[in-house]
């Protein structure tokens, strides 16, 4: 049976072209358009929010799916880069976000290509089953280094 849930915004005008952003998981903060559009530096653009908001997505997920996948993650970290084009009547549209994770697991020793094949589909399914990845209309491209290292035992002298 589908359920549905719903997420709340407020943003208010502050001049020029500045704003205030209130989410209502509690965070707030100020957003301009970026500087190339007569907008301010050091402050959340919503073309940062929406790069942000896959990355932060995909990653949450990719987390999810290692678990499930009985990963043993170490780290994670993927920076994500959203190209956008701007057409000649000023429409603008991102056309591509590109993730590229970093991504460290461990394995026992003899289980490296095992682990780095869960891994690969751990993020696979993080895209699959990600929210927001799932809601744009840009193309998707994941491009990813996954380091495995074997436990290696204590030796004893």
């Amino acid at each position: 049976m589908s359920r549905m849930a719903t997420y709340h915004t407020m943003v208010q005008w502050t001049g020029e072209h500045r704003g205030h952003l209130a989410m209502g998981n509690g965070p707030e903060m100020s957003f301009s358009a970026p500087p190339d559009a007569q907008g301010h530096a050091g402050v959340l653009t919503p073309e940062d929010a929406f790069v942000a908001a896959a990355n932060t997505c995909v990653m949450l997920m990719f987390i999810w799916a290692a678990e499930r996948f009985h990963l043993n993650l170490l780290s994670y970290e993927c920076r994500t880069e959203g190209t956008k084009l701007i057409e000649l009547d000023r429409t603008e549209i991102f056309t591509r976000l590109c993730f590229r994770p970093v991504i460290r697991v461990a394995c026992d020793p003899g289980q490296r290509e095992l682990i780095e094949a869960r891994t690969r589909r751990a993020l696979q399914a993080a895209q699959k089953y990600s929210l927001v990845a799932n809601s744009v209309k840009s193309e998707l491209v994941m491009d990813p280094e996954i380091m495995v290292t074997e436990n290696v035992a204590a030796e004893s002298h």
